[in-house]
């Protein structure tokens, strides 16, 4: 059975990829920066580093048949150069071991945002364009990145192939739940705009159900997959504040009742993005612009491709996910803040 190389194993979506990888027969190898002995015990090959690192990666990826590139650098905010380290000059790293060491196929999480210029994105799909700027810098990078994937398959380097998962959700999540249930106990969260702007999410095990379906394809040599980036939701949008609504609530936490409208939090944001980068603060501010814009607009996609393409398919029980939610939920409510 084929080896995968997979980076930030380890991590939320990681972790449900080395999953179903190992569920699938598959060998798997991992590079994070830190070791994690309960996935050595399962029989995954650990190797540990940072991803960053070119001359680790073009050996790690040795005697490897695909890399599955999940490791990033989130957020909205902070240093150019870390972003670009993370998320923009360690793909290239993977992509040049990956043609060096003769790997068969390259699948790489990239994100909608990429595509995202402060717009509406009602029912898009992969057509849309690559905006001219983005409003933070975790976009442009994966962007960047997204590039240089989508460029190795046309020029013949790797079969390659991008998958742009949208707010991923699950019991375990360390960045949308936590995020929200802090901002909220914080007092920082507001509704932005009416609140009834559509969003996509993603369960986790749909988002790594789609990268193993086309790390597949892609093995079996399908050209029509190659060089393609694909949208991954679940397939429901649902009104941005009934999500949040609905997390808080269920977290045992009121939900906030102040608003801006989107023109006045997008201002607010500019002001405060200003006031943070003269006074060299590596903090986060309270609002951003593209925090705002993700707030009041809508941001749903279509995934007519990604079922054509890898048959990918979003069925979920949502009601009983929601409910091995609660607990976790429950536990983020109670923890102290930083």
């Amino acid at each position: 059975m084929a080896r995968i190389l997979v980076t930030g194993y380890a991590g939320f979506l990681g972790s449900e990829i080395v999953r179903q990888l190992l569920q699938a027969g598959y060998q798997v190898r991992g590079v994070a920066r830190s070791t994690y002995p309960e996935w050595e015990s399962q029989g995954i090959e650990v190797i540990r580093g940072d991803v960053g690192d070119r001359e680790l990666v073009l050996q790690a990826s040795k005697d490897c048949d695909a890399v599955v590139h999940t490791a990033a650098k989130a957020g909205v905010w902070g240093r150019w150069d870390d972003y670009y380290r993370v998320n923009t000059l360690a793909t290239s790293h993977l992509l040049e071991a990956a043609h060096r060491n003769q790997l068969r196929a390259f699948v790489y999480t990239s994100s909608p945002s990429v595509t995202f210029d402060g717009q509406h994105q009602s029912g898009v799909n992969e057509d849309v364009p690559y905006p001219k700027k983005w409003l933070c810098f975790y976009p442009q990078t994966k962007a960047l990145a997204e590039m240089a994937v989508l460029e190795a398959a046309r020029v013949g380097k790797v079969a390659t192939c991008a998958l742009r998962p949208h707010l991923i959700w699950g019991s375990g999540d360390p960045h949308l739940f936590p995020r929200v249930i802090e901002r909220a106990r914080q007092g920082r969260l507001r509704r932005v705009g009416s609140g009834q702007n559509l969003i996509d999410v993603v369960h986790v095990s749909n988002a790594a159900r789609a990268h193993v379906q086309a790390l597949q394809r892609l093995l079996e040599g399908d050209s029509r997959l190659n060089g393609q980036s694909l949208f991954i939701t679940d397939g429901q949008p649902i009104e941005c504040w009934e999500w949040i609504s609905r997390i808080l609530t269920t977290a045992g936490l009121a939900v906030p009742k102040g608003g801006l409208s989107y023109r006045a939090a997008y201002w607010v944001g500019a002001c405060l993005e200003a006031a943070y980068k003269a006074l060299g603060k590596q903090s986060e501010p309270p609002m951003t612009r593209f925090v705002a814009a993700q707030l009041a607009l809508e941001h749903y996609f279509s995934i007519d491709r990604a079922q054509q393409l890898i048959g990918y398919d979003p069925s979920l029980d949502w009601q009983s996910e929601w409910k091995r939610c609660e607990p976790w939920l429950r536990d983020l409510a109670q923890r102290p803040l930083r």
